[in-house]
């Protein structure tokens, strides 16, 4: 056995020779096809039926609106709410009387008896919230009477008989004037207001709120001059009707 400290060449080391490692190759994906830029007669075709489907289902919409409004159009010609009448069928006038000393005030005190008709076929009407008063060219000259709320059916007719009352109501200087040239005529001008809603009822459907004005003129004559000073009517006076009767605006 060699000595392995024995001097002299040392041994060749082992060489070993390793062959190269071969990677496999994989064969690259296809590109994709480029992008058409039209579309073909199939995808050009469908999307036609696809826009005429959607117009085709607009009209439909569109109709259905459109007949939904002629029937209510339809209705609403043949309902159509009518204002109803107002006749003022009398008007007694107990005092009437305006003082000659300054500050110048009004007393009034009279009863009046109007009547409403519901002209309508299919409608009826509700009254709410009505109130009638007394004026004397544009100034009101009573305080206002509540009349009761009314359910008027179809060509029902309703009748209020309130009483008026003013007393000691401060008026205008001017009206004193007015008041000795409707003297000079013979007969003073009044004008009976009513003020409030109406409401439209058919079948179950009620209408809102309506505001209601009806405006009366009736002519009072003249009794002569108060001893105790101012102008008054006479003890008991009926009033005139006027021909053109109860305007009435809804």
């Amino acid at each position: 056995m060699r000595n392995l400290f024995q001097e002299g060449p040392l041994p060749k080391p082992l060489e070993f020779s390793v062959p190269p490692l071969k990677v496999p190759s994989f064969p690259k994906p296809p590109l994709p096809p480029p992008v058409k830029a039209a579309m073909s007669s199939k995808d050009c075709g469908h999307h036609h039926h696809c826009r005429a489907r959607r117009r085709h289902i607009l009209f439909i919409i569109a109709g259905f609106i459109a007949l939904v409004l002629f029937i209510v159009f339809l209705v609403w010609i043949i309902l159509i709410p009518t204002k109803p009448r107002f006749v003022l069928q009398d008007a007694t006038v107990y005092v009437f009387n305006v003082s000659t000393t300054e500050p110048s005030t009004l007393t009034t005190r009279m009863q009046i008896t109007v009547a409403s008709k519901n002209r309508m076929d299919k409608v009826g009407i509700y009254y709410q919230k009505l109130d009638v008063y007394a004026t004397y060219r544009s100034q009101q000259v009573t305080m206002p009477t509540g009349l009761p709320s009314t359910y008027q059916d179809h060509h029902e007719i309703s009748v209020w008989s309130p009483f008026l009352y003013g007393d000691v109501i401060p008026v205008a200087p001017g009206l004193m004037m007015d008041l000795e040239q409707d003297q000079n005529v013979g007969a003073v001008l009044l004008n009976i207001r009513i003020n409030g809603c109406v409401k439209w009822k058919v079948g179950t459907w009620i209408s809102g709120k309506y505001n209601l004005n009806v405006n009366c003129p009736a002519y009072i004559k003249f009794g002569g001059y108060n001893p105790n000073g101012g102008i008054t009517v006479g003890p008991v006076m009926k009033f005139e009707a006027v021909a053109q009767g109860c305007s009435v605006d809804v």
